[in-house]
């Protein structure tokens, strides 16, 4: 039982773990976009 309680808490560290990276890659995508250089035409 105890295995089991620990994989589960486990598995739901890593989708935590993974909704963070995802919104800190879309962070860093906008911060990109927003301060990219004005080319000029």
């Amino acid at each position: 039982m105890k295995k089991i309680l620990l994989l589960l808490l486990a598995a739901a560290g890593a989708v935590v773990a993974k909704k963070k990276l995802d919104e800190s890659k879309a962070e860093q995508a906008l911060w990109a976009e927003a301060t990219d250089p004005v080319r000029p035409a």
